[in-house]
């Protein structure tokens, strides 16, 4: 079967249109081409698979044999000078790194610790949301982030290097890994200081763990033990890259999704109510454990809505180890494919009134969510977010607490979304919103 191939402009193809928005880009192609087409971006093609076959694809053993990610990563696990990161590796190779990393990331990691976030959440509402200003939603949240995933993961919260982690995650994102921007801004002074600044900072963290006498029981010690251990599968050259990568990974994708949060329900007023009365009882009184998150599903929801309508995960890149079938195409080895999991979000097949945040599709009965393959915000297949259940954890406490302790409004009232593409997509970073008052 011929693979159609979506009509673009001369040399830039669909470029714009993927820049725009790409989620909705690839919705409107699997609805004129179907599940498999091909697009023309800056002179060069590539395959799309995307719909909740192929979703599902990725979580087959014939999708982890047919597809690889090594070669997008490549680039970022150079310039580190490192061999290999979790994100490049497939296999038992990605299999070994996962597991050493597992418990670092997962939920486990806060156990015990969500007094600590609030904490942190507090000191963040202290130093950069102040009544009567306007605050720029997304670097707000930016050094949030830094300062929670620090505290939980590493026990650093390297706040004097928030600038330097996202100027080098911007670059190696566009530059080595999108493939969005030339080469040549690699030799940019700025990015050179802060890459250095960012390996200063990973070599602070290994100075840290061999000068402590009693090593805290994160994913620092886990890493550093498998360095020690088992050199062979962390070898010194990969310490910087994996030691960083939390806040490399969690700067951008938590930072602008919180954001979108903050947007979505500021702009839906009854939304808004529910989320600040689940807050104000959730800090009420009681002990902040899991049962209690478990009594906050306007908040939960509302999340889980901002992921479906505003993915992190729009599509992931991989390369075609074999030839096979999809769908009755044939896609060849070698062949550079996107792989569209966010497509069944904005379907309404699966969620009636796509384009409406509605809060309630994901409990009980509706449970729109639990359709297969229909939703994917933390990706699909072995390279699903090792962080997932410990970012949602981070996120609902973290936003549950800004609106228990902010009375916040859109600026201009009736604001409506500007987004950013490069290198994550996400609210664009002039967005701000006005702090009027404390409420607690």
């Amino acid at each position: 079967m011929a693979t159609p191939v979506v009509t673009g402009l001369p040399i830039v193809g669909s470029a714009l249109g993927m820049a725009k928005d790409p989620a909705r880009f690839f919705v409107k192609c699997y609805r004129e081409h179907g599940p498999v087409f091909r697009v023309r971006l800056m002179g060069k093609t590539y395959t799309v698979i995307a719909g909740t076959d192929a979703a599902n694809f990725l979580n087959t053993r014939e999708g982890r044999e047919c597809l690889r990610s090594k070669e997008f990563w490549q680039g970022l696990v150079d310039e580190y000078g490192a061999t290999r990161t979790i994100s490049g590796e497939d296999g038992e190779s990605h299999k070994e790194l996962r597991d050493m990393m597992r418990r670092g990331y997962s939920r486990e990691a806060v156990k015990g610790r969500h007094d600590e976030l609030v904490a942190i959440t507090d000191r963040s509402i202290e130093r950069d949301w102040r009544v009567g200003e306007r605050v720029p939603v997304v670097r707000a949240m930016q050094y949030l982030v830094t300062d929670q995933l620090g505290s939980i993961l590493t026990g650093i919260a390297p706040m004097e290097y928030v600038p330097d982690i996202r100027l080098t995650t911007l670059y190696i994102l566009n530059v080595l890994v999108t493939r969005q921007r030339p080469k040549v801004l690699l030799r940019d002074p700025r990015y050179k200081r802060a890459k250095a600044r960012v390996f200063e900072l990973g070599e602070r963290m290994i100075a840290d763990y061999h000068a402590a006498g009693q090593r805290p029981d994160n994913l620092v010690r886990d890493i550093m033990d498998a360095h020690v251990t088992n050199p062979r599968a962390m070898p010194a050259d990969d310490l910087v890259l994996s030691l960083t990568g939390p806040y490399v990974a969690g700067l951008d994708t938590v930072a602008n999704t919180v954001a979108a949060f903050v947007y979505a329900v500021l702009k839906h007023p009854h939304v808004l109510a529910r989320v600040r009365a689940e807050a104000d009882a959730l800090f009420g009184g009681g002990s902040l454990d899991d049962e209690a998150l478990k009594k906050i599903p306007a908040i939960r929801g509302a999340l889980m809505e901002t992921m479906r309508l505003y993915p992190i995960a729009v599509a992931q890149m991989r390369t075609a180890t074999r030839d096979f079938t999809f769908a009755g195409h044939l896609i060849k080895a070698g062949e550079t494919l996107y792989i569209g999991t966010s497509v069944p979000h904005f379907m309404d097949e699966y969620f009636p009134e796509p384009e409406t945040f509605d809060i309630d599709r994901y409990e009980k009965p509706r449970a729109e969510h639990m359709g297969s393959g229909v939703y994917s915000p933390y990706g699909r297949g072995q390279h699903t977010c090792l962080g997932k259940s410990l970012a949602d954890v981070q996120m609902m406490l973290s936003m549950a607490r800004l609106f228990h302790k902010l009375d916040l409004a859109l600026d201009p009232p009736g604001y409506t979304l500007v987004t950013k593409t490069a290198p994550t997509p996400g609210p664009s970073m002039r967005f701000k919103v006005r702090v009027k008052g404390y409420r607690n």
